[in-house]
């Protein structure tokens, strides 16, 4: 997988959690284009992981595999955890 540059600092976790990482600054790529960015993935057959919804528009033109975190996302996780850290509370709190 190709991290852009914002996700770079999940490198060793991915790592850890089995996948092979590559991030846009170790591939020359940081502050280049877009496009640029996407054509390299489509080459070496990578999946990108970005923030960045054009990022993400160019890689489904160009058939390349990408996961969008979007903010939405984002936030559907943090709810998740929270209702869950508060579940787990409240049934500790009743036994």
């Amino acid at each position: 997988m190709l991290l852009d540059e914002m996700y770079t600092g999940f490198r060793e976790y991915l790592e850890s959690l089995g996948w092979q990482v590559l991030t846009v600054e170790e591939a020359g790529l940081r502050g280049q284009e877009d496009r640029k960015v996407v054509d390299f993935a489509r080459r070496r057959g990578l999946l990108i992981v970005t923030q960045d919804a054009k990022m993400a528009d160019l890689a489904a033109l160009r058939g390349v595999k990408c996961v969008l975190v979007s903010n939405l996302m984002i936030a559907k996780l943090i709810d998740a955890e929270i209702r869950r850290r508060l579940s787990v509370a409240d049934k500790r709190r009743t036994t």
